[in-house]
């Protein structure tokens, strides 16, 4: 369907502008009966109240989504393509024996060209299903495999940033994914020229963009960090963007972290990305941190880590859905933010189980409300819809073209029928509400956000273009 100008009524729910999660809250916009008008080209127009529609859009066709909500398209900053298949699979334990068992090799069944497509069909059905209008993913270490997911995320007309996943060394289950140190680099430079803002030739309004992505510091070696730094200090200037884990399990000497102090003998995990990967934290090489580079996790980091991810403007794509299918813990909220990172959400398919943003926020609200003491919060429903969506766009380097529904932007949005799934219904016109205004409109924006499910979000749209899955 191609764009059009158009006006859609319904109750809109954005976080305006551009604040932090700390103020999103007091950008909350909630426009019970409100008008999002877009443009023949796919921008925002106008919005506001219906009632205070403008002459000029007065004549314009109106989809009626009055009883439903109109949100900004979800952003989901961490999911792998390969384990669109591995959800919920038993028998891995925690992070490391898990890659092991279940991980490596599903992921190495991508080697076939024919499994390939079909899973890269199915990916980008489960994406429109849950109204992921945007989405970082780390790729499959086969290139006709990334070719067919860029090929269906194009033709589907969403929004895709990924990279192949790099491997140069591993254990004997990842055997299929690993290629040598050179062949990585020539792979990874061959990604970025035939995929790299291809549609629109700018990375500023791109929607297939690629990153560099080793898997971690755990499945490269100091020869390919040195290379992948050289790499990137010739591509960064195109857009490209950096992607990888950092601090997810912390099980004492024999968990991923420790594990990585051994091997390269480094102060602090963050160092083996921000170019200081030999013995004693010295310098190696270039860093791959900035504006760019979004670092899924971070569970376990040391004040010095928050610091540098601060200073570099690196975001961090919290998964709390995945931390708890593998025991890694919960990411420390308010110490983590209060260090200025830019915390984002990610799903993190396939530890996490849950496609559907949303449902991870609802994770998110949880373990945050359990954390202890004095670190625990009750997030306030704004800043989980702005983690959902503002901050995903921040993290991506694309706020100013997308993540909320502020004039000039691409028209990204998500069309919801509570009575799609009637137990979101329920608790919408039911629910206690209380007398104050203000608080009656987060109640019902929380019980939107945590009761809602797939079968309520009606209407996908990217650049105000409505998103079909594929055949």
């Amino acid at each position: 369907m191609t764009p059009s100008s158009r006006v859609y009524r319904g109750h809109i729910f954005h976080v305006a502008g551009s604040p932090t999660v700390a103020t999103a809250r007091e950008n909350l916009v909630s426009l019970p009966d409100g008008a999002l008008v877009t443009t023949k080209t796919g921008r925002i127009a106008w919005v506001g109240s219906f009632a205070d529609l403008p002459a000029a859009f007065a004549g314009l066709p109106v989809t009626d989504n009055r009883g439903g909500f109109i949100l900004p398209g979800f952003v989901d900053t961490h999911l792998h393509f390969p384990q669109t298949y591995s959800t919920d699979a038993y028998g891995g334990g925690q992070l490391l024996e898990w890659l092991d068992n279940c991980v490596f090799p599903a992921e190495a069944r991508l080697g076939d060209p024919a499994f390939g497509e079909r899973i890269a069909r199915d990916f980008t059905r489960r994406r429109i299903a849950a109204g992921t209008t945007s989405a970082l993913v780390f790729g499959s270490a086969f290139p006709h495999a990334q070719d067919a997911l860029f090929a269906e995320s194009q033709r589907a007309g969403l929004r895709l940033v990924s990279g192949r996943g790099i491997q140069t060394v591993g254990s004997e289950p990842s055997r299929a994914l690993l290629t040598g140190e050179t062949e990585a680099l020539d792979l990874v430079s061959a990604e970025i020229d035939r995929w790299h803002a291809v549609d629109t030739g700018d990375p500023a309004t791109a929607l297939l963009q690629v990153a560099v992505v080793p898997r971690f510091s755990l499945s490269v070696t100091p020869t390919t960090l040195a290379g992948l730094g050289d790499l990137y200090d010739g591509v960064r200037g195109r857009g490209v963007y950096f992607h990888s884990h950092l601090n997810e399990n912390n099980r004492p000497g024999t968990g991923e972290i420790d594990a990585v102090k051994s091997v390269y003998q480094v102060d602090t995990y963050l160092d083996t990305y921000d170019g200081r990967f030999l013995p004693g934290s010295a310098q190696g090489g270039s860093s791959l941190l900035g504006r760019r580079s979004i670092l899924a996790h971070a569970v376990h980091c040391e004040d010095e880590e928050l610091a540098r991810l601060a200073e570099t403007g690196t975001s961090v794509a919290h998964c709390p859905t995945s931390q708890q299918f593998l025991g890694s813990g919960t990411m420390p909220w308010l110490r983590t933010t209060s260090f200025g990172v830019n915390v984002a959400i990610g799903s993190d398919i396939g530890a996490g189980d849950e496609w559907l943003v949303s449902r991870v926020l609802n994770d998110c609200f949880k373990v945050h409300l359990s954390e202890p003491g004095d670190a625990g919060l009750s997030i306030d429903p704004a800043a989980l819809l702005f983690t959902g969506t503002l901050a995903g766009a921040r993290a991506l380097d694309m706020e100013t073209r997308f993540g909320n529904f502020d004039v000039g932007k691409d028209a990204d949005f998500l069309l919801i029928e509570p009575d799609r799934w009637e137990p979101l219904a329920s608790v919408l016109e039911r629910g206690i509400r209380a007398d104050n205004e203000a608080m009656a409109t987060e109640q019902t924006l929380f019980a939107l956000l945590l009761a809602l499910r797939q079968p309520a979000i009606t209407g996908v749209y990217v650049r105000g273009r409505r998103v079909l899955a594929p055949e």
